[in-house]
């Protein structure tokens, strides 16, 4: 818990750069812009937006955020220092860097040796050069200055005297924040902590004239104003990667140590294994070590701010994702479950609620009674465990996963169950029968399904048939067309994931087979399960209990409507 007394922590999101670097992940501009708001809204004060330009995209989405800016954040511009044996004042990418018209520039430079001279092919004495330049230059057109020390770690290991002097030259030459980073990913927890440490003192020491930085004899510290007026000497800043699985480790290590900035990406998104998660650093920084970072309000909003993120660059979110997992607080054990029930503490340590998260009771066949009724509670059905419904629920339940339904990925179709149980499942509609008919054209990459399918809805009987790109889809079409004048919402009902898994593969393609399909309104998600040895059929069980469950959805919110009025 945070306190007005808290030290204060930067928080510094990369996502929009570094996050863009995974694999697979692809954005428009449209995209950028929607993350930099709802980052924004989270109360991050640095969002970097890309490096203006190295691609036309970057350039105009800065141009987009000068008509229309951020609400708090500061946007930076990121970028390398100049090339060997040049001028920052002559350098292009620097002019698009002054264009991108941000009042803040990260600026990234070597700091192990190695690179300067086989990366960069130039002397350890001009890339000294190359950082005054450029950040002089810089500090010279009105822009305050944020100094990533790239491949820090690894550099100060192999020479810690030069690693020293390219701080030395950011200092000098006006940077604000010092960002040390473990561009490898190979550093462990004891020695970030260490290496920071040292940097924190030496860098002190030096500019308070105390200390000569273990380098010999230095300049008169007034030579070199410190443009942060709020700070007596540059600032600390951390940014780990996380090919060692130690990427938020790291991080924490340096804030212990003394680092003041937190650099990282939303859901860890990063090149090779990712960068540091803000999404863990942030509950673990605020809500454990007492830093101040973002409101409580704002917290409170991490879980659904993750999920955004993830749904804009159409990747799955990680259900097991520490804080912001969907499974980050769902309990599954009998004796958990119980546990839980009478005091959270037991097996939760933070309240859910904190991160915007929920507790999720998980039902599977290793259930016991108590996960059946508090599952039944979230759900708003009060169950007796006296009487005989829950115990047949519970068996059921069981049964049923013995023939290869799984609900604890599918709490709507176990709703369904509940509600079959007790005897009030409504009858919304009764499926009478389909067929499905494929034509698979040779020469053709794909192929065209025709579905029928005939429902009845009060007593009346429709026919309906639909066409789909397969037999799914055209399942499903057909579906809504025979339901839509009856039940208009279902326009609103979309089938936004559908999975398929062979459960007995010895079996070839006599195999059982399990379906999910994930169905939406716009507002919420529920996932519904089928199970058969023809695929065609579980997907028809699972469409079916996806638009039965989201008539359910629709009619319960109807009532509390009416009730409220």
């Amino acid at each position: 818990m945070t306190t007005n007394s808290s030290p204060q922590l930067w928080l510094y999101d990369t996502t929009l750069r570094d996050g863009t670097q995974r694999e697979g992940l692809s954005v428009s501009i449209e995209d950028k812009l929607r993350i930099a708001r709802r980052l924004d809204q989270l109360g991050i004060p640095f969002i970097e937006g890309g490096w203006p330009g190295a691609n036309p995209k970057d350039v105009q989405f800065f141009w987009q955020l000068q008509e229309d800016p951020l609400k708090q954040a500061e946007i930076v511009a990121f970028c390398s220092t100049r090339r060997p044996n040049s001028t920052a004042a002559t350098e292009p990418m620097l002019q698009d860097i002054l264009a991108a018209g941000t009042r803040w520039v990260t600026i990234f430079g070597k700091s192990w040796d190695l690179h300067v001279t086989t990366g960069l092919k130039t002397t350890l004495e001009e890339n000294l050069a190359m950082i005054r330049d450029t950040i002089e230059y810089l500090r010279s057109q009105g822009r305050r200055i944020i100094y990533d020390a790239e491949h820090w770690f690894d550099g100060y290991k192999h020479n810690r005297d030069y690693a020293l002097q390219t701080l030395e030259a950011a200092i000098a030459s006006g940077a604000e924040w010092l960002v040390l980073c473990d561009t490898n990913g190979g550093t462990l927890p004891h020695e970030i902590s260490q290496i920071v440490q040292d940097v924190v003192k030496v860098t002190g020491d030096w500019v308070s004239g105390t200390g000569d930085w273990g380098l010999g004899t230095r300049k008169d510290s007034s030579q070199f104003p410190i443009p942060n007026a709020q700070s007596p000497m540059p600032q600390i800043g951390i940014h780990t990667h996380n090919d060692s699985e130690m990427a938020v480790a790291n991080a924490i290590a340096a804030v212990m140590a003394g680092a003041k900035m937190v650099q990282g990406t939303i859901n860890g998104y990063g090149e090779r294994c990712g960068n540091a998660n803000l999404c863990s650093l942030i509950p673990n920084l605020q809500l454990k070590a007492g830093y101040s970072c973002i409101t409580e309000d704002q917290l409170t909003q991490l879980t659904e701010a993750s999920r955004f993120v993830s749904e804009v660059v159409n990747l799955a979110p990680d259900e097991h994702a520490p804080f912001v997992g969907r499974s980050a607080f769902a309990h599954k054990g009998g004796i958990h479950v119980s546990a839980v029930e009478r005091n959270p503490l037991t097996y939760e340590h933070i309240q859910p609620e904190q991160v915007g998260n929920r507790r999720r009771i998980v039902i599977s066949e290793q259930s016991g009674l108590s996960n059946v009724l508090a599952k039944a509670r979230s759900f708003g059905i009060e169950l007796d465990q006296q009487k005989a419904e829950a115990r047949e629920i519970l068996q059921r339940l069981k049964d049923l996963e013995s023939e290869g339904f799984q609900f604890e990925a599918a709490e709507a179709s176990f709703v369904l169950l509940m509600h079959e149980a007790l005897g009030g499942r409504q009858k919304f509609f009764e499926v009478k029968g389909f067929q499905v008919h494929c034509d698979l054209i040779e020469g053709k990459e794909t192929s065209n399904a025709l579905a029928t399918v005939k429902v009845a809805v009060d007593g009346k009987n429709i026919l309906e048939a639909a066409e789909g790109n397969g037999p799914v889809a055209a399942l499903d079409a057909a579906l809504r067309k025979a339901l839509v004048n009856f039940y208009p919402q279902i326009a609103t009902f979309d089938l936004t994931d559908y999975k398929v898994r062979i459960l007995n593969g010895h079996t070839g393609t006599a195999a059982k087979t399990r379906v999910l399909v994930e169905s939406g309104n716009g507002r919420q998600r529920w996932t519904t399960v089928g199970v058969s040895t023809n695929i065609l059929a579980a997907s028809y069980q699972a469409v079916v209990e996806g638009l039965e469950y989201g008539l359910l959805l629709h009619s319960q919110a109807e009532a509390a409507l009416k009730a409220s009025s």
